[in-house]
């Protein structure tokens, strides 16, 4: 074996016992969870206000993921660098808000201030920390405690495994309060509009063609009328209502070819799918994307409870949305 692989193999393994050590940790920590989590969660979840994300250093990046976690499911909250805090930035924070403040020894100098101010306004704060004699966890309301585990790195020192863990606090904690305030796939949609997300809950009367654009023709007209129709619409398809706008059936190009012979002796209804399949306003664009990939159709008309035709969905306004 050459040199360069046995240098691959070595690297593989000293990558999966990073993994094996943070894993063993992860396991640790999730089996002590109790009520000072329970109690922590619902600090969090009663707040008037934000929720304040403080830490130094590596807890600093994961403070700021933890805090950007919070905010995208419905838990107002955002970061103070700790720093700063005591040049200006504490006023960010009020009575009102309760904070987590990350600190693996639970010593870190740049804190003092920020837990100086916590403790004289009475704001609640919650630690994390591996160190349960250390000062920012006997000044905080509540302690959630790493588990006292190695760092995975080589010496032992780099933030590795306590980082790891305190990731995981933070999305337990988030998840959490999530399931307490009843969070749904609804609200999601609201903080995340935009890219794949966004388009998972675009729902068809957001994008559904309407009014005007519709191409309905009454079940009497003649094709030759109806290609007419068909083709100014330019959706391929035609609805066809009867005289409450009630859809009948549809036209697509597939009907026209089925009927080919003889069709301009035929009228709206002689040609028409009488049991097509449709779409409703609040079913998600995802929905009609999988019946139209399905049926291998690229157009489902909108009915409505009453079964009125009031909007066609194409599957290019799917592809435009995004949610192909």
């Amino acid at each position: 074996m050459s040199e360069l692989s046995q240098n691959s193999n070595a690297a593989a393994e000293h990558g999966a016992q990073v993994i094996r050590t943070e894993v063993n940790a992860l396991t640790q920590m999730a089996d002590s969870l109790g009520d000072d989590f329970a109690h922590a969660a619902r600090l969090m979840c009663e707040t008037q206000g934000r929720v304040i994300i403080s830490g130094m250093g590596k807890s600093g990046h994961i403070g700021n993921k933890i805090a950007a976690t919070l905010a995208s499911t419905g838990t107002p909250s955002f970061f103070v660098h700790p720093s700063e805090a005591s040049h200006g930035d504490l006023g960010m924070i009020t009575k009102d808000d309760v904070c987590i403040v990350i600190s693996n020894s639970g010593e870190t100098a740049e804190l003092h201030g920020l837990l100086a101010y916590l403790t004289r306004f009475a704001i609640p704060f919650i630690a994390m920390t591996k160190n349960a004699d250390s000062t920012l966890a006997r000044q905080s309301t509540v302690a959630l405690l790493l588990p006292d585990a190695p760092e995975a790195c080589s010496v032992g020192m780099a933030p590795t495994t306590s980082t790891t863990c305190t990731l995981a606090m933070g999305d337990a904690l988030a998840v959490a309060v999530m399931r307490m305030k009843g969070f749904a796939k609804e609200d999601f949609h609201v903080f995340h509009p935009g890219g794949k997300l966004g388009a998972q809950f675009v729902r068809v009367r957001d994008v559904m063609h309407t009014g005007d654009e519709l191409p309905a023709v009454a079940a009497d007209l003649a094709m030759g009328d109806v290609l007419v129709e068909m083709s100014a619409k330019g959706f391929g398809v035609a609805g066809v209502v009867d005289g409450q706008g009630k859809l009948y059936g549809v036209i697509t190009d597939g009907d026209l070819r089925r009927n080919l012979d003889g069709l301009m002796d035929r009228n709206a209804g002689q040609t028409a799918t009488t049991s097509p399949q449709i779409a409703e306003p609040d079913m998600l664009m995802t929905e009609a994307m999988a019946i139209m990939n399905s049926r291998n159709i690229s157009a489902l008309p909108v009915l409505d409870d009453a079964g009125s035709f009031v909007g066609l969905i194409h599957i290019h306004d799917c592809l435009r949305a995004g949610a192909a």
